[in-house]
């Protein structure tokens, strides 16, 4: 097992110590595991902290995944992690990044009623992210 493997599972099951451990070790932020996705793709998006490590030690806010075209920002919003949303986008995630469906992140809070996620991000999509 590679240490991006190590560094994929630990982010996704959302042990933010042993996330840290790794880089420390070595592991690439933006490598990835056996399966072509990076931690921050996997990671736990309900663990902020997890988040906040790999984007700290510059993991890109903004990959996207091959099959779907979803960012991290789009999975946060799909989920309702507000938090995670206002970290991606403090870390510069995309708010206007489409899927491969043609959704943003927006959309897919919409569709799943999250409206503290849709208020933030229409905040940030008008230009105001004082929130």
């Amino acid at each position: 097992m590679t240490l991006e493997d190590e560094l994929t599972s630990a982010a996704a099951q959302g042990h933010t110590a042993e996330v840290s451990r790794l880089l420390q070790a070595g592991a690439q932020v933006n490598g990835v595991n056996r399966f072509g996705r990076s931690a921050v793709q996997v990671m736990m998006m309900g663990s902020t902290p997890v988040a906040e490590v790999l984007l700290r030690h510059g993991a890109d806010p903004n990959v996207a995944d091959r099959r779907t075209g979803a960012t991290p920002l789009h999975d946060a919003a799909r989920a309702g992690f507000l938090d995670t949303v206002r970290l991606l986008v403090n870390y510069k995630a995309d708010p206007r990044a489409k899927d491969k469906a043609n959704c943003q992140p927006i959309d897919l809070a919409r569709k799943s009623g999250l409206t503290d996620v849709v208020a933030y991000l229409e905040c940030v999509l008008s230009g105001n992210s004082g929130l």
